[in-house]
């Protein structure tokens, strides 16, 4: 598992366990400790786990209501705590990432690929649905980027950056 995909898989399961336990903050570094050392003990650079997980939580006041309003049928205390942290982790990267070191598309196919992973039968339509909706209404931004840079990019997260706009759950 190449290490960008396995520090968002450990920033997902420590924001599933942070929502889970009540959303204290005051805990999560100690959550995210804990996580790296259980489910990537040999992770060299844990750097990129602390940056997700903080950034979500600190931008959680703009994240939540994205969820609401393009999934309006799924209110969020509804959405299954790991589809929503996985919005929430895939949201972060859309609004707040560095796209010149994730691009938008790679950052929608990894939180696809955590929900295929971790969540139900339709968590990956869910996800791609939401996610989808909000590159849209960003518009859709480096869409045509063909550079050799990107391709670099998307070639080191191991990831084929297609995304195909479905349905929500």
């Amino acid at each position: 598992m190449a290490n960008r995909h396995l520090s968002r898989s450990v920033a997902m399961q420590s924001l599933y366990e942070w929502d889970f336990k009540g959303k204290d903050n005051s805990k999560v570094e100690e959550i995210v400790k804990k996580n790296i050392q259980e489910f990537a003990p040999g992770l060299e650079d844990d750097s990129f786990v602390y940056q997700l997980v903080n950034k979500t939580i600190e931008n959680r006041d703009k994240i939540d209501p994205l969820i609401e309003k393009c999934a309006p049928e799924w209110p969020l205390e509804q959405v299954t705590v790991v589809d929503r942290n996985i919005l929430r982790l895939g949201i972060n990267e859309l609004l707040f990432g560095n796209y010149e070191e994730v691009p938008p598309k790679v950052a929608i196919n990894e939180a696809i690929e955590l929900a295929k992973s971790f969540g139900g039968e339709s968590s990956g339509r869910f996800v791609n649905g939401v996610l989808g909706t909000i590159y849209r209404e960003l518009g859709e931004p480096m869409k045509d980027d063909t550079s050799k840079k990107n391709k670099k990019i998307e070639e080191n997260n191991e990831t084929d950056a297609k995304v195909e706009v479905g349905e929500t759950k």
